[in-house]
């Protein structure tokens, strides 16, 4: 289990900010974009803009495989617009 953050756009989208999730342990980004996606799939839209962070590293959503220890911290994070 991880606990998934949401932050601006994704917390809107999701409807919450935090929630606990089970996943396999080990797993790609983009398959574990996948799992959350399939839980909330209002966020499908923000796919192409979101970062990832796992254990407060950014990753990106591809092939690389993570392997995830319970209570470990994933953070959806949507681009930050301003000027």
């Amino acid at each position: 289990q991880v606990s998934v953050l949401y932050f601006a756009r994704s917390a809107e989208l999701a409807g919450l900010r935090c929630e606990t999730l089970s996943v396999p342990r080990e797993i790609t980004s983009l398959q574990l974009w996948e799992e959350i996606v399939k839980v909330h799939p209002r966020l499908a839209v923000i796919r192409d803009q979101v970062v990832f962070a796992v254990r407060q590293e950014y990753v990106l959503l591809g092939d690389q495989v993570l392997v995830l220890q319970p209570g470990d911290e994933v953070a959806i994070i949507p681009p930050i617009s301003g000027g």
